[in-house]
């Protein structure tokens, strides 16, 4: 057995000399990214194929493709000057609204986003949706799904390589990656932690800011989301829980998103 301890050590100490942008945290992503990216075009694939998308005539799906056209260029655009463009290589950005009660919306490794219609009724308007999609957008371009599902693999496969796991538990494989970042009909159990929630909160501030959406929409939104009884919260939010610590970041942060903010 310790024969492979070593060979896995040394994989997670190459992958954690990489850093989060903004926060500059270190990070241990055990997975290549162009796989993720890969399960990601499959997974978004399969998931259409059972919930097509409400076509783009309708004002709200309209409006989720436009705002994510304005964020996922403005994200772009940051790393770039920031020297992380490596952070979007091989993304392919699609924007679709799907006709689903559930309150949700995920971003895929590759730029594959949707919104459930569910989700509308918090969100309330355009400034709503940015800071869903840049929130969401942050998740993906910091590789939390990358880090979460690293972990996960560890704990449930032994460490088993990617390409192994794949091979020889696809579907409990599939899985995982399925619940690591949301995709079905019910949000995934796995969660983000508080620290990859704040450090969304903060890159998708910065994005909607160079987008031209006043940061200042997200600490809105998560204040009004913090006055939801818990009784009728949706499952999205107790997955992306807007508890005083929370806001208390995001008021910190402000200064900065500010810097980035030129409304348009």
């Amino acid at each position: 057995m310790k024969k492979y301890i070593w060979p896995l050590l040394v994989v997670v100490l190459m992958y954690a000399c990489a850093r989060v942008p903004v926060t500059k945290r270190r990070q241990i992503k055990l997975l290549p990214e162009s796989t993720l990216i890969g399960m990601g075009a499959t997974g978004y694939r399969d998931f259409m194929s059972k919930n097509p998308a409400i076509p783009v005539s309708d004002v709200n799906a309209q409006m989720i493709k436009n705002v994510g056209q304005r964020i996922s260029g403005a994200t772009t655009l940051f790393l770039q000057q920031n020297g992380y463009s490596k952070r979007v290589s091989g993304y392919n950005w699609e924007y679709a609204l799907v006709n689903n009660s559930t309150v949700n919306a995920w971003c895929m490794p590759g730029g594959k986003i949707v919104f459930y219609n569910g989700i509308l009724p918090y969100t309330k308007d355009e400034n709503g949706i940015a800071v869903v999609m840049s929130h969401e957008i942050a998740h993906a371009v910091a590789r939390h799904g990358n880090e979460r599902m690293s972990q996960q693999l560890l704990a449930a496969m032994g460490g088993l390589a990617i390409d192994i796991a794949l091979s020889q538990k696809p579907d409990e494989t599939r899985n995982l990656f399925m619940l690591s970042y949301g995709i079905g009909t019910t949000l995934g159990v796995l969660a983000y932690s508080r620290q990859h929630e704040y450090e969304a909160d903060k890159l998708g501030m910065i994005f909607m800011a160079q987008a031209g959406y006043d940061p200042e929409q997200a600490l809105q939104f998560w204040q009004r989301m913090s006055q939801i009884k818990s009784a009728q919260m949706p499952e999205f939010l107790s997955t992306h829980p807007s508890d005083e610590n929370r806001i208390k970041q995001i008021q910190a942060f402000m200064p900065q998103a500010k810097k980035y903010y030129k409304p348009k």
